[in-house]
């Protein structure tokens, strides 16, 4: 089973990734995580590492292709015997490289969604987008030592927020599976999610899909 983990820097992605690993330990759940991508093509990561620093593709259908063939090569080489030895928790995966693309480009990003999708060993059977407020998703981003990268400033995270609404939108039209929208805001909150997420792995009765509105 694999669960992706999206939503804007700073929304307590890798904050509910490590609680969902500790409390899996806990349980005796085998649960592993891996990265949004693979690293394994040098012309790929190219574009890849660009495209993270905020310099688009003279040509856009470029970008998109990298990506997708980064994202080949990841579900290959990592996602699939990864999911072979039991659930993973993938930290960002296609929603978060498609609203990438469409920031950088200033494309919609239902065209790229539906590109990635095309993978289907990379599908997600979950994805939880943290719809943390972009206010608060700054304050934590500035309390950080490392520098900000360009999906980290200020002025895009109200942008991104509305693409990652768009792109959970798209992919769950585009594919038919789940993407629950909860906020990660309070320790109260964390504390639901990692439980619920847990009860989806185990095959309990599922929770409720979202506590928003889409």
């Amino acid at each position: 089973m694999l669960m992706a983990l999206e939503g804007t820097p700073g929304a307590g992605k890798s904050t509910l990734r490590d609680r969902l690993l500790t409390d899996a330990r806990t349980r005796g759940i085998p649960l592993d995580h891996i990265g949004q991508f693979s690293w394994l093509s040098l012309a790929a990561t190219r574009t890849l590492v660009s495209l993270r620093a905020g310099h688009g593709a003279d040509d856009p259908a470029d970008a998109v292709e990298a990506a997708c063939r980064d994202l080949d090569l990841h579900a290959r080489f990592n996602l699939t015997p990864a999911l072979a030895c039991g659930p993973v928790i993938a930290d960002r995966l296609s929603l978060s490289t498609a609203c990438l693309l469409a920031l950088v480009h200033r494309r919609p990003v239902a065209e790229y969604v539906r590109r990635l999708a095309d993978q289907q060993q990379a599908r997600p059977h979950l994805t939880v987008l943290l719809t943390t407020d972009p206010d608060l998703c700054q304050n934590r981003l500035a309390g950080r030592e490392t520098a900000l990268r360009f999906s980290d400033q200020p002025e895009t995270t109200a942008r991104l927020a509305d693409l990652y609404r768009q792109a959970a939108t798209a992919w769950t039209i585009c594919t038919g599976l789940e993407v629950w929208r909860r906020p990660c805001a309070t320790t109260d909150d964390l504390d639901q999610l990692a439980a619920d997420c847990l009860t989806y792995m185990h095959g309990s009765t599922r929770p409720p899909t979202t506590t928003e509105a889409s």
